[in-house]
C-alpha cells in the first residue's frame, strides 16, 4: 500500500485525495460484486454466441476488395444477432461511428413524407444536423421527412399522454435515445425503454421503434432487443468493441430492418454481400469477447466518480446511489474553469497524450464550443478513459470508459487532484 501510494504521489496524486478516495470505495464493495456478478452473465451470453456460431482460426482472416463471402464478417454478424436476441444484424467497419450508424438506420427506413417521433426530447447534438433540427446538407429534413418530439416530463419520466396525441398516420419510427447525450437527465433502463415501446406499439402497431443503444450494452444483463425494439444501434468504439476495435459501427433488429440499413450502407441490390473486413477481424471478435469485462470497470469507474465528488457538493448524475443504466457519468461543476481542471486531470492520466492541455474548441456538430480530454489508443474512442462536454450552463462534464477498472480509478483521482490545485475544491 505505501509503495502504491508514493508511486501516486510521484503521479501527481496527493495522499489527502488517495486517502479521500479509499473511504469512498469502501462504501462500494457490494455494490461492485453485484456489477461483477452482471458481467459474468453477459461475459458467458458472448461465449455462448461465439461457440454457436463456431468461431474459429478462419473467421480472422482479412478480406479485401469486394470482400465477396466474407466469412469472418458474415460469422460475426450472426454473434452479434445472437447476443441481441435479433433476427439479423450489420456489424461494418465501414460505419464510421454511432452517429453513422444511426443516420444509416433512420434513412434506411424513412421515406419522404414519414414522420420521426422522439418521445425523449431533443436528440444528441449531432443527431440533430442528422435530422434537420439545426439545418445541415443531405438532412432527413431535406428528403422530405418530418420531425416531431415530446419532451420528458419534469422529474425525467416519459410523457404518455402527448406521446399518445403525437402518434398520427404519419408516424414511422420513433427514436428512443437510451444514454443521456450532453443532457443532465437520468439515462433509462431497459425495463423503462420495454414500457415506452409496450405503449407506442399499442397506439401504432406498426410503428418502427429504434433504440441509440451507445453506452448502454451490457451494463444489464438484457438490452433493448429484449424488449420490443425492432433496432438497436451503437458504435464499436464505445462499449461493444471492448477497447480494440478500431473503428465501426451496429445495427441489431428485425431482418427487414437490417436489411434495409444494408442496402443504405453500401448500394441496392448489393446489402450485405460486399463490404471487404480489411483485416479488423480480430480485434472485432475480441474486443466483443472483452466487452462485458471492460464495460463493468467502466461502470465502476462512473459510480466512484459520483461517490467522489456528489459528498463535494456537486450535483451528479445519476447520483450516488441511483441505479446505472449506462458508463456515463455527469457532473456539474459550476464553471467553465471547473470544466477546464477536471479534464486536465484525466488528460493526465491517460497513457497516451498525458502532457496535453485539453481547452474547449470548436468541434463539427456542436453549437456550443466543446471541451475533450482523451489519451486514447483509438482515436475518439469513449470505452477508453475519457471526459467531455459543452462549455454551457450548468457547466457539465461527462465521463466515462476506461479500458480497466484501476485506469478509471487514478482518472477520477486525478480529476479531483486537479480541482484541488485550481483551489475549486477543498477536502475536509
Amino acid at each position: 500500500m505505501e509503495e502504491l501510494l508514493e508511486l501516486y504521489n510521484t503521479m501527481g496524486i496527493s495522499p489527502a485525495v488517495y486517502h479521500y478516495g479509499e473511504q469512498a470505495l469502501e462504501r462500494l464493495k457490494e455494490r461492485f460484486q453485484r456489477i461483477d456478478m452482471i458481467a459474468e452473465h453477459n461475459q458467458a451470453k458472448v461465449i455462448a454466441a461465439m461457440q454457436k456460431n463456431r468461431v474459429s482460426a478462419a473467421c480472422f482472416a482479412a478480406t479485401t476488395g469486394y470482400g465477396y463471402d466474407d466469412v469472418g464478417r458474415d460469422n460475426l454478424e450472426k454473434v452479434y444477432a445472437d447476443v441481441f436476441h435479433t433476427e439479423a444484424a450489420l456489424v461494418r467497419p465501414q460505419i464510421t461511428c454511432g452517429t453513422h450508424a444511426l443516420t444509416v438506420a433512420l434513412s434506411a427506413n424513412l421515406l419522404p413524407g414519414d414522420e420521426l417521433l422522439s418521445p425523449v426530447g431533443l436528440p444528441y447534438d449531432t443527431l440533430q444536423e442528422v435530422i434537420g433540427i439545426r439545418q445541415s446538407p443531405c438532412s432527413l429534413k431535406e428528403y422530405g421527412v418530418s420531425y416531431r418530439q415530446v419532451d420528458l416530463l419534469p422529474d425525467g419520466s416519459f410523457d404518455y399522454e402527448n406521446i399518445r396525441k403525437a402518434i398520427n398516420q404519419k408516424t414511422k419510427l420513433i427514436t428512443i435515445q437510451r444514454s443521456k447525450g450532453y443532457a443532465t437527465r437520468p439515462s433509462f433502463s431497459v425495463k423503462q425503454i420495454g414500457e415506452l415501446i409496450a405503449f407506442v406499439k399499442a397506439v401504432k402497431p406498426d410503428v418502427i421503434c429504434m433504440v441509440d443503444n451507445c453506452y448502454g450494452e451490457f451494463v444489464e444483463t438484457i438490452e433493448p432487443s429484449d424488449v420490443g425494439a425492432d433496432m438497436v444501434v451503437g458504435s464499436l468504439i464505445k462499449n461493444p468493441g471492448g477497447g480494440l476495435a478500431p473503428i465501426g459501427g451496429y445495427i441489431c433488429g428485425t431482418a427487414e430492418c437490417v436489411e434495409r440499413c444494408a442496402y443504405r450502407l453500401s448500394a441496392p441490390g448489393l446489402g450485405q454481400e460486399v463490404g471487404a473486413n480489411l483485416g479488423l477481424m480480430p480485434a472485432l471478435y475480441q474486443g466483443f469477447f472483452l466487452a462485458p469485462t471492460v464495460v463493468a470497470g467502466a461502470e465502476k469507474g462512473a459510480i466512484f466518480a459520483a461517490n467522489l465528488y456528489e459528498p463535494l457538493g456537486f450535483k451528479c448524475v445519476p447520483n450516488a446511489t441511483e441505479s446505472r443504466h449506462d458508463i456515463i457519468q455527469a457532473v456539474e461543476l459550476g464553471s467553465e474553469e471547473g470544466m477546464i481542471a477536471f479534464c486536465k486531470g484525466i488528460q493526465a492520466a491517460a497513457p497516451v497524450d498525458s502532457f496535453a492541455t485539453p481547452l474547449p474548441w470548436d468541434m463539427p456538430g456542436y453549437k456550443d464550443k466543446v471541451i475533450m480530454a482523451a489519451g486514447a489508443f483509438v482515436q475518439g474512442s469513449s470505452i477508453e478513459l475519457s471526459a467531455d462536454g459543452p462549455v454551457r450552463p450548468p457547466y457539465a462534464v461527462y465521463f466515462q470508459g476506461g479500458l480497466t477498472w484501476c485506469h478509471a480509478k487514478l482518472g477520477i483521482l486525478m480529476s479531483l487532484q486537479k480541482m484541488v490545485d485550481a483551489g475549486l475544491v477543498t477536502l475536509a
